[in-house]
């Protein structure tokens, strides 16, 4: 009788050893600085790193300005898949925003992701192409004139 039940536990220890796991290639992605209007999005890896496949039931963003995307296809063992995140980046200031992500992880099936970022409203400094040409057009006379500065110097002392 000792050995049916030293049987049936090890058998139950090997069904719940043997399970999907979600884990992600970050949890938190920085976007820095970026401009308004400026592309905001960025890609999360999702890898499953059990032995079953995983499925990614839903995802939920904390607010309207942030838009996830992911496969409904089961991620096999060992696989990946990509979890794409845009926020709107026409809304000027600092943020933070959560990214839900649900699954059949008996461990973890409520992971949280995190974005950062500032979107600043003043948008790089664009030189004029007529500027940077007349400038170094301006560079080079002076480059060439120097010797000849330096050879008049020389002789009048």
């Amino acid at each position: 009788m000792k050995k049916i039940f030293a049987g049936l536990f090890l058998a139950g220890s090997f069904a719940l050893a043997s399970a999907q796991t979600i884990s992600f290639d970050k949890t938190v992605y920085e976007y820095g600085n970026v401009a308004v209007g400026a592309d905001g999005h960025r890609v999360f890896v999702i890898k499953n790193t059990g032995d079953k496949p995983l499925i990614i039931t839903r995802t939920q963003a904390s607010c309207g300005c942030t838009t996830p995307e992911v496969t409904k296809d089961p991620i096999m063992p060992g696989k990946t898949a990509e979890l794409k995140v845009g926020y709107d980046t026409k809304i000027a200031g600092p943020f933070t925003k959560i990214i839900e992500v649900y699954s059949n992880d008996s461990e973890n099936s409520r992971s949280v992701i995190t974005i950062k970022g500032n979107v600043t409203d003043s948008p790089a400094v664009a030189i004029a192409p007529q500027a940077t040409a007349k400038a170094e057009t301006t560079m080079m006379k002076m480059e060439k004139a120097a010797p000849a500065a330096k050879a008049k110097r020389a002789v009048a002392k």
